[in-house]
């Protein structure tokens, strides 16, 4: 009997142990998503000099060393998303390492929180400013 797929892809921080628990990024309460929301990862090298040059950030989180940015739900639909990133559908992440809660990462904290009611980042924006850290030319396809 074939194997069912998770309900939450395991597409997360690079190293993540089989088997870790995944706990979703809490958004603050009063921030409103009604899009859905996912989240994109990178190193926090990475994360500083994209901060510094986007326009507008919505939330993001750090988990140690790894930075979680929100984007609207299927903001991977149609994208080939650099190397340098990890794409994370339902905002579904691991632990990288050292002890764990069943819920949350360890040191999982909110480092930025937009100014406006809106939690997400502008995913093409972010898209554009990781493709150009990885230096890959931006790649998508308007066929799934």
């Amino acid at each position: 009997m074939p194997r069912k797929k998770s309900a939450h892809p395991t597409s997360g921080p690079p190293g993540l142990p089989c088997g870790a628990r995944r706990g979703r990024l809490t958004l603050p309460a009063d921030l409103s998503a009604g899009l859905g929301y996912d989240a994109v990862g990178m190193s926090a090298e990475h994360g500083k000099r994209v901060m510094d040059r986007l326009p507008r950030v919505g939330c993001v989180f750090a988990c140690d060393e790894h930075w979680w940015w929100i984007v609207p739900a299927g903001s991977h639909i149609g994208l080939v998303w650099p190397s340098v990133t990890s794409y994370s559908v339902g905002a579904y992440v691991g632990p990288p390492s050292g002890p764990r809660t069943a819920r949350t990462p360890r040191n999982l904290r909110l480092i930025h929180r937009p100014e406006g009611d809106s939690p997400y980042t502008p995913p093409i924006p972010l898209y554009f400013l990781a493709c150009h850290i990885a230096g890959v030319m931006p790649r998508w396809s308007v066929a799934e």
